[in-house]
């Protein structure tokens, strides 16, 4: 399990599993918009990190980022620990 502590955001942390292939799994947001975060964890549920990360990197709420972009922020930080 990986655990991402954001800066910026209404949701403190965001906590997912990565596969071997790099597909997303079990991820939840702690805090805020759960409505809002639980329709984006469907909907990357089982799909690559690399395909995620450019639909999500940008996207800005308050702070200059946003929760999809500090999802995006926690993968590109993760691929580049990985061989």
């Amino acid at each position: 399990m990986i655990t991402y502590s954001t800066r910026g955001t209404c949701s403190k942390q965001i906590v997912y599993d990565l596969d071997e292939e790099n597909r997303i799994h079990n991820l939840k947001f702690i805090g805020g918009c759960s409505g809002n975060l639980q329709g984006i964890a469907r909907l990357v549920e089982g799909k690559k990190a690399e395909e995620i990360i450019p639909l999500l990197r940008g996207i800005r709420c308050r702070s200059n980022t946003s929760c999809p972009d500090q999802l995006a922020q926690s993968l590109i930080e993760e691929l580049s620990k990985r061989p």
